[in-house]
């Protein structure tokens, strides 16, 4: 009988892990020896697990840095791109939006003040301007006489000086309504944009804006929060001091203003559509100047506040246990003419681009330049932008925007071929107008963009509809990550 040979221990760990020899301590160790070795690799891994969550922490900053989706909102100044933007928020970041939501609150009482104000402006305008066209001379009513010049003055002169009485404390209400809005900015002044082109006090009717370094909803949260955490706190609708009070006052003058039939036809004979403005409210002011008034989401996504500079919105969305989380960054650019040179440092590393076109404003001129259509403006935009070649592989969502408000305008009689020569004897119904318009902006697509395989998506759209946009991006969102993916060779 063979007796068994025996393997030594070492052999069998040298045979299974080659660096166990090297890893094995001493056989001669001292007991000194072993509590200064145990003592070393305890400070090793402290090293190895500070350098292990250092790297961690710097991943997690690249990947917040560098998101894995990347998206820019373009288009013109009042196209609907800063609703989109709390479209987004709503859906991918609900509880940040609905903290927010009481902060709105100022700036639609500021919405509601401006468009009063614009009315006023246009009755003071009737009244000091000679010659003008005479108001029912488009409409004449049936057996009366069309009042002459000094009639039309005089009827303005008596109604600005009516409602410039009754309304008085609401305007003087605009510099405080301003006031709480630059709360957290550091600027000893708020801003305001007259004609488009410099941030300042220039122009007195100009637009109010806030700069995107301030955070003015934030400030406003905050003040209600601490508000509600003193002992002597009181609600907004209790407090004094808060605007509310002056707007449920005036509340019943400014609805007559509103619906008195005579300013209605002066802005008409304007062709001024305040329902056409972004945050118009007049339609709601029985409701909006209650003293206990909280805002809507839908009332937030029609409220209008200009930022001077970049808006930019973060989240994650969650792809599954095998995919984690993917990062989305959203800049929304300023859309005026002058804040359009600083479109080109964002293209870089762009996965897609949301393109807004307001298709309802054919009708309408730019603010900063009265003389260019926004239609017209639009379509210049959307050919610079396609035929960049920074831009030639990233795919393009062309919302065809505020087809609601084309709708209303083509149902009461305003005519596309009176401002777009080339849609001629066609029919003015929504379904011609909107088929054209889209084949218009596409075959500028075809015609002008280096790579014609570029992924090109066109939606009509009405961004103020919470239901129907909410359900647009989910399908929008599922397309940019399919393209991603497939970009990263993923799919």
């Amino acid at each position: 009988m063979v007796a068994a040979r025996s393997v030594p221990q070492n052999s069998l760990h040298s045979h299974s892990d080659p660096f166990d020899a090297l890893l094995r301590p001493p056989q001669d160790e001292t007991p000194a020896q072993r509590e200064q070795r145990i003592l070393a690799e305890q400070q090793a891994k402290r090293v190895s697990d500070a350098i292990d969550e250092q790297l961690r922490i710097e991943r997690a900053e690249l990947k917040k840095n560098n998101p894995d989706v990347k998206v820019l909102l373009l288009g013109q100044s009042e196209s609907g791109k800063s609703t989109t933007l709390k479209q987004f928020q709503l859906l991918h970041t609900p509880a940040a939006f609905q903290a927010e939501r009481t902060a709105w609150r100022i700036v639609i009482y500021l919405n509601l003040v401006r468009s009063l104000r614009r009315i006023l402006d246009t009755i003071s305008m009737e009244q000091e301007e000679e010659g003008q066209e005479r108001l029912d001379s488009a409409s004449p009513v049936s057996g009366s006489q069309t009042p002459t010049d000094p009639e039309i003055h005089r009827i303005a002169a008596e109604k600005h000086a009516e409602y410039t009485a009754v309304l008085r404390p609401v305007f003087e209400l605009e510099g405080r309504l301003m006031n709480r809005l630059r709360e957290d900015d550091d600027e000893d002044e708020a801003t305001r944009l007259g004609d488009g082109s410099t941030p300042g006090w220039s122009v007195p009717r100009g637009e109010y804006a806030v700069r995107t370094t301030t955070n003015w909803k934030r400030a406003l949260t905050l003040r209600r929060s601490r508000s509600n955490r003193t002992s002597t706190s009181t609600p907004w609708w209790e407090d004094p001091s808060d605007p509310v009070h002056v707007l449920d006052t005036c509340r019943d003058a400014m609805i007559r203003l509103w619906k008195d039939e005579w300013v209605r036809r002066l802005l008409v004979e304007k062709c001024i559509r305040l329902q056409e403005s972004s945050g118009f409210f007049l339609d709601e002011i029985e409701r909006v100047t209650t003293k206990r008034y909280t805002p809507t989401d839908e009332d937030v996504l029609k409220a209008r506040l200009k930022t001077v500079g970049v808006v930019e919105h973060r989240f994650a969305i969650n792809m599954g246990t095998m995919r984690g989380n993917t990062n989305w960054v959203i800049y929304d650019v300023g859309g005026a003419r002058n804040q359009r040179h600083a479109w080109a440092p964002f293209f870089q590393d762009v996965n897609a681009i949301i393109f807004l076109a307001p298709i309802s404003a054919f009708d309408q001129v730019l603010t900063e330049d009265s003389n260019i259509n926004r239609l017209e403006d639009s379509l210049l935009l959307w050919r610079a932008l396609i035929s960049n070649k920074l831009l030639e592989a990233v795919p393009i969502v062309l919302f065809l925007n505020k087809c609601d408000l084309l709708r209303e305008k083509l149902e009461a009689g305003v005519r596309l071929k009176n401002y777009l020569v080339t849609y001629g004897d066609r029919p003015n119904d929504y379904e011609s107008v909107s088929k054209y318009l889209r084949n218009k902006f596409g075959s500028l697509h075809n015609q002008s963009a280096p790579k014609r395989e570029r992924e090109l998506f066109i939606h009509y759209t009405a961004v103020i509809d919470k239901a129907k946009t909410a359900q647009l991006i989910t399908n929008v969102r599922e397309a940019i990550l399919r393209i991603n993916l497939k970009t990263l060779k993923l799919m």
